[in-house]
């Protein structure tokens, strides 16, 4: 509960977007639990979902996250300490944390969201906070972090031909974004890190068209 609390912080702190809403009061943790809202399709959800279910009451969200990556990134801090070994699970929760924090913010200030535009945004997240997390842990450029989270992916092998296509096309255009933001703001000899920082903020305060035209044109 504390570590959601302490990466949605960050990422509200990163973009200045504070929103009422506690990530830890949307955790679900148990499949058992998952699957009394979800039905029989809990089983093949991978370890991080955002779920959105619809009843007389209106709509109600919940963020699930398997129990055993919490409890290694509470064996392994990853905002102490960083590194190779933790990295996949703190994606896996900060990409949840990621799609339940720009969801509340969009749903705030009334605006649409698409589900290619949640996983664009999330992609960037992961790359953004990680990068901050390694540079100041580490005191170095991390050179590694960008082909670590975009190169070297895998998907489920059962995902169906539509959420395939979007998870290869957020990965594909938060690469390049990623790509260009270490270009203009982060290399060592040219570092920017209040122009990075503005930048990251203005790229997430934009909507679904405009944040494919500046990945495209990255």
């Amino acid at each position: 509960m504390l570590l959601l609390r302490r990466l949605q912080n960050m990422l509200a702190g990163m973009y200045d977007t504070r929103v009422e809403q506690d990530v830890a009061d949307f955790l679900v943790t148990d499949r058992k639990e998952l699957a009394r809202v979800v039905g029989a399709q809990a089983d093949g959800m991978s370890d991080e979902q955002v779920v959105l279910v619809q009843d007389e009451d209106g709509v109600r969200v919940g963020l699930f996250i398997e129990q055993a990556v919490l409890d290694r990134l509470n064996r392994e801090d990853p905002l102490a300490a960083l590194n190779d070994a933790n990295l996949p699970d703190y994606c896996t929760v900060l990409e949840g944390v990621s799609h339940f924090h720009y969801l509340m913010w969009s749903l705030r200030h009334r605006r649409d969201v698409s589900l290619l535009e949640l996983e664009l945004q999330g992609e960037v997240d992961k790359y953004a906070s990680a990068f901050a997390l390694i540079s100041r842990q580490q005191g170095s450029f991390p050179a590694a972090l960008h082909p670590r989270l975009f190169s070297r992916v895998s998907f489920l092998p059962d995902l169906d031909a539509a959420a395939r296509e979007r998870y290869e096309q957020a990965n594909r255009h938060a690469a390049r974004y990623c790509r260009s933001l270490e270009r203009r703001f982060l290399s060592p000899r040219r570092s920017r890190p209040e122009a990075w920082l503005a930048e990251l903020r203005r790229f997430f305060r934009c909507g679904h068209g405009e944040k494919m035209r500046q990945a495209a044109a990255a």
